[in-house]
C-alpha cells in the first residue's frame, strides 16, 4: 500500500460514510498480509552519485 493512502485525511460527512468506513475496518482487521517473494539481487546503495546514475535512465 502507498504510504500517501496512510497520511490522507477523510471528511465523513453521512452516517453511509461512516457506516462503510467502519465495515471496511472491520473487514481488513482480520486479513493477513501477502508474502512477498524476491527473485532478484538486491543492492542496499548508499552512494550519491550512483543514486543519480540509477535515476538518470
Amino acid at each position: 500500500m502507498a504510504t500517501k493512502s496512510f497520511l490522507k485525511n477523510i471528511s465523513i460527512k453521512s452516517k453511509t460514510s461512516a457506516t462503510a468506513f467502519i465495515d471496511a475496518l472491520e473487514n481488513a482487521e482480520g486479513k493477513k498480509k501477502k508474502s512477498v517473494k524476491v527473485d532478484k539481487a538486491i543492492e542496499t546503495v548508499k552512494d550519491e552519485n550512483t543514486i543519480r546514475k540509477i535515476f538518470k535512465r
